[in-house]
C-alpha cells in the first residue's frame, strides 16, 4: 500500500509544479519565493526513489540514490527560509525587502545546511529497511523524530506565515505549516510509513498556492 502513495505522492508534486508554474511570468520566478519549485522537485525525486524501491532491488545502486536523498533534504529543505522572505516581499511587508533582511536569512540558510549536514549527512551509515512493502535505506543511528534543522525551518514558516495571515488575509500558508508541524509531532497509530509524506504534501501544496496567489494579487494592482 506504502509504494502505491510513496507513487502517487510522485505524481502529486509532479502535478503540483506543472500547475504551480502554469501563468507564471518569467519575472515572477526570479523571486525567492519560486524555490518552493526546487524544494518540490526534490520531494519528488525523495518520494520516487522510496516508491520504486522494491523494484530497484538491495544493493549498492539503491543504496546511492538513498544517500542522495539525504543530500538533497540537507540543501534544499533550508530554502524554504528564503522561500518566506520571498512571500512576505510579495506580501508588501517592507522590511523584507532590507539589505541586513537579505543577509541574515541567506546566513541562516547556509547555517541551516552546515548543520544538518555535520550533525546527519556526513555521519551516515545507511542500512537496508523494508516496512510496509517499501525497501528503502534508512540512516542507522535515527532516533524516527525530525532533525533540528527541520524544527528551525519550521520556526521560520510560521512566524512568516501569521505575519502574512495578518497582513493579507491569507491563512492557508499558516495552516499548511500547522498541519504539516502538527503531523509531523504527533505520533499517529497507522500501519503506514508514507503518513509524514502526505503532510508534507499538503505543506507544498498551500505553499504553491501561497505563490500563485500572491502572483495573482500583484496583477491585479
Amino acid at each position: 500500500m506504502d509504494t502505491v502513495l510513496f507513487l502517487l505522492f510522485t505524481l502529486s508534486y509532479s502535478t503540483l509544479i506543472a500547475w504551480g508554474l502554469k501563468g507564471i511570468h518569467r519575472n515572477h520566478l526570479t523571486t525567492w519565493s519560486s524555490l518552493i519549485y526546487i524544494v518540490t522537485i526534490g520531494l519528488i525525486y525523495d518520494n520516487a526513489v522510496m516508491g520504486l524501491g522494491k523494484w530497484i532491488g538491495e544493493g549498492t545502486f539503491l543504496e546511492f540514490l538513498n544517500a542522495l536523498r539525504f543530500w538533497s533534504h540537507a540543501f534544499l529543505t533550508p530554502l524554504l527560509v528564503l522561500y518566506s522572505v520571498g512571500v512576505l516581499r510579495e506580501s508588501g511587508i517592507k522590511w523584507a525587502n532590507t539589505t541586513w533582511i537579505s543577509i541574515i536569512s541567506t546566513l541562516y540558510t547556509l547555517f541551516l545546511i552546515i548543520l544538518e549536514i555535520q550533525l546527519e549527512t556526513s555521519k551516515l551509515t545507511l542500512i537496508p529497511k523494508m516496512e510496509f512493502g517499501v525497501l528503502r535505506y534508512v540512516s542507522s543511528e535515527s532516533d524516527g523524530g525530525p532533525p533540528i534543522m527541520v524544527l528551525l525551518v519550521t520556526v521560520v514558516l510560521l512566524i512568516a506565515s501569521i505575519i502574512v495571515w495578518k497582513k493579507t488575509n491569507w491563512p492557508w500558508f499558516f495552516i499548511g505549516t500547522a498541519v504539516m508541524t502538527i503531523g509531523s509531532l504527533v505520533p499517529i497509530q497507522i500501519n503506514s510509513s508514507a503518513v509524514t509524506n502526505g503532510f508534507e504534501l499538503f505543506l507544498i501544496w498551500t505553499l504553491i498556492w501561497t505563490k500563485k496567489r500572491l502572483v495573482k494579487d500583484e496583477l491585479k494592482v
